[in-house]
Formats: C-alpha cells, structure tokens, sequence
C-alpha cells in the first residue's frame, strides 16, 4: 500500500534518508521491491520534531499529493531542517481519495502517526469504527482513510498513556468489528508513531503475513562491518532508522522485525516484545 521511514538520533538532515540513501524512501516511491505496489507516488508527507530542547516539542508536517520524486519543496525542506525524530511517508492510494487530509503522518498534539497497510473491508467497518472514537477527538479526524480513523481509536484507547495497550485495544476493536462484519483478515499494516522521545513501532496482521519492516543495527556495529565507507560518517553513534525497507545493500545493516511485534526505540536503544500474541 506506502513505504514509511521513521529516524530517532542525533539531528540530521532528513534528506540523507529520504532522497540521497541507495535505496531512498523517494527511489522506493518510484520502485518498491518489497512492497504491495511497486510505485507509490499518490502524495506523500514528512513529519519532524524541533532539534531545539527549548521548543515546545509539537512536530511540524508537510503533505503533498503530488509524487515525491516530483516536488521540489520536499527536496528543499529535508535538506533545509536538521532534526532528531522525523517521520517520512509515500502513498500508493488503496481507494480513499488523493488529497492532503488523507496523507500520512497524522498529527495531534506531540503525537505523529503512519501506517502502511489496510482495515479489510474497510466501507463496510467504517461506521462502527468511527462511532467508537471520543466524539472530543472526533473534530481532529480531516481525512477519509482507515489510517486515520486507527490513529484516533488507538487516541481514544489511551495512546498518549501507554501506547503499546492503545494499540492492543484498538486491533482488538478492529478485528471484532471486522468479524462480526464477515471480513476475514480485518487488520494489516506497519505502524510508526512517537512522541518525539520515543518511537513504537508496531508489525501486525490479522492473517500473519505483514507488511515488511525492518530497523537498522547500531551505527557503530555498522562502521566496524565496513570501516571504509564514507557516508557513515553523516551519523552520530545514536542514530537509528525503522524503514518498510532496507535503504541500501549492505549485509547486516539491516535486521527484520518479526511478526507480532512492537519495536521500541528510545534513548537505551531497541527492544523488541510480541504484539497480539
């Protein structure tokens, strides 16, 4: 359905990652190897949290739905901004309409949040599943996808409290609505969201066959794998990537995260624990 990338570390440029990487999150835009849909280019969006300590911590987003190998304001933004946590996001529309509103990564508050993949059925749940959202954060939700509509269940659930039980309830919710609606496999996806401290993100489908996911290992295991590569040095030992997949070719730079699970990155690193299991 869409290729994400999430960055936690020391700040950078988010084009580094975005559009200058082997295999950029804008060069999976054109050609998606392991995706659903080879190309992605209905929108896209970018989500980043001040470098500055003293700011108020709320992310700044920028949406577009033109394709992301075709603007020119992404170019100049992510190589404009130095930032330690950002979220980057390329859309292959599933049926919601192309429009900013519907354009990932979603905000509230402090809160980012993006998904790739899809609730079965989705016109079928939707009613039920919008219902379930407190009608406080209802006036939030602008778009038309099921993305969004998850993003406010998992707000309403307690998201902001304790992310990983917010989305336990939220699939939960989801996979016994769809049920009872007769849809098999309700729920598919990969998740990001964050805090701008942390960042949870979550690997999980009804049927047990997710969207591909993986995380970088940590840059200095990196740097003493190949020792002579440059580009290494445009990273602080603390920077870590969570990307639908790999952004380059070099073995043991990048490790699956398996299925069922939550990866958490915070400032100790990753830990991994099973996720509706």
């Amino acid at each position: 359905m869409c290729r994400w990338l999430a960055y936690r570390g020391e700040p950078l440029q988010p084009s580094i990652l975005i559009l200058d990487a082997q295999h950029s999150l804008v060069a999976q835009s054109l050609n998606s190897p392991l995706g659903a849909e080879t190309v992605n280019g209905d929108g896209f969006g970018f989500g980043w949290y001040p470098a500055d300590a003293d700011g108020d911590g709320i992310p700044a987003t920028f949406h577009s739905i033109e394709p992301a190998w075709h603007d020119q304001n992404l170019r100049e933004i992510t190589r404009a901004v130095r930032t330690p946590l950002f979220f980057s996001h390329v859309r292959a529309a599933g049926g919601p309409p192309i429009q900013q509103t519907n354009c990932h990564p979603f905000r509230y508050e402090s809160w980012l949040f993006m998904h790739n993949g899809f609730l079965g059925d989705f016109a079928h749940v939707k009613r039920d599943l919008t219902f379930a959202i407190d009608p406080a954060l209802y006036p939030h939700v602008r778009g038309t996808t099921d993305s969004e509509v998850l993003f406010h269940l998992a707000l309403t659930f307690g998201l902001r409290d304790d992310p990983v039980r917010a989305m336990t309830e939220t699939v939960r919710l989801v996979e016994s609505v769809g049920h009872s609606h007769g849809v098999r496999f309700p729920m598919q996806g990969t998740i990001a969201v964050s805090d701008g401290t942390t960042l949870w993100t979550f690997r999980y489908s009804t049927q047990g066959r997710s969207r591909s996911l993986f995380h970088s290992v940590d840059i200095p295991t990196i740097r003493e794998l190949y020792p002579d590569a440059d580009r290494l040095s445009l990273f602080g030992d603390n920077a870590h990537v969570v990307v639908s997949e790999p952004l380059n070719d070099l073995p043991g730079t990048f490790v699956e995260v398996p299925e069922a699970t939550v990866a958490i990155l915070d400032p100790d690193g990753y830990r991994h624990q099973p996720f509706m299991a």
